[in-house]
């Protein structure tokens, strides 16, 4: 049924299509209350890109699909001063083995494994107008390359924001297709990347 109904009060069925604002994101590596970043203020959803192959013959040009590569998702974020948004992301990336050396045997390094851990599992989950989920994106392997703590400026009285980059392998989204979530998993479908 179109969304662009006569009468939506007649037909109590109809959806909305989705909409830009209706979101959370995720962190299951910070602690409970923390893990929906409530102070998520954009995201970019996954995305990829797939590489194509040239093949020229005489005056002919084939091309063959190669590769994928899933892009970098950025977040914007304010800065609260409860949950503290610069505390929290810097200990996430002293979580991924980064710290600053003190003294030469400082031999402590990043890797993935900690680096994943440290940012644990990043679900970007877009909702219905009764906060069900309508499709939820999960990122594998995800963890931080970029991280930028805002700006200053005496004449501004905007909220500071900061920026967090993510890499990851790949994503996975389940599409609920009959608007709401249940306990069976029906309705559901599932696209891009394994179910477990």
């Amino acid at each position: 049924m179109a969304f662009w109904a006569e009468n939506f009060g007649q037909d109590t069925s109809l959806k909305d299509p989705k909409r830009k604002f209706r979101w959370t994101v995720q962190l299951n590596g910070l602690d409970g209350d923390n893990a929906v970043l409530w102070w998520a203020k954009t995201v970019n959803k996954p995305s990829f890109t797939i590489a194509a192959a040239e093949h020229k013959y005489l005056n002919h040009t084939f091309y063959y699909p190669g590769s994928v590569t899933w892009n970098d998702i950025t977040l914007t974020l304010v800065d609260p001063v409860s949950p503290d948004a610069t505390a929290t992301l810097s200990q996430i990336v002293a979580n991924s083995g980064y710290n600053p050396p003190s003294t030469q045997n400082d031999l402590g390094t990043m890797s993935k494994a900690k680096a994943a851990s440290g940012l644990g599992t990043v679900q970007i989950t877009q909702l219905d107008g009764d906060g069900n989920p309508l499709e939820t994106w999960t990122l594998w392997n995800a963890f931080v390359i970029d991280l930028k703590y805002g700006d200053l400026e005496y004449g501004g009285d905007d909220l500071i924001e900061l920026s967090m980059t993510l890499k990851y392998d790949w994503a996975r989204c389940e599409v609920t297709t009959d608007g709401a979530v249940t306990n069976t998993g029906g309705g559901a479908a599932e696209f891009f990347g394994p179910t477990t």
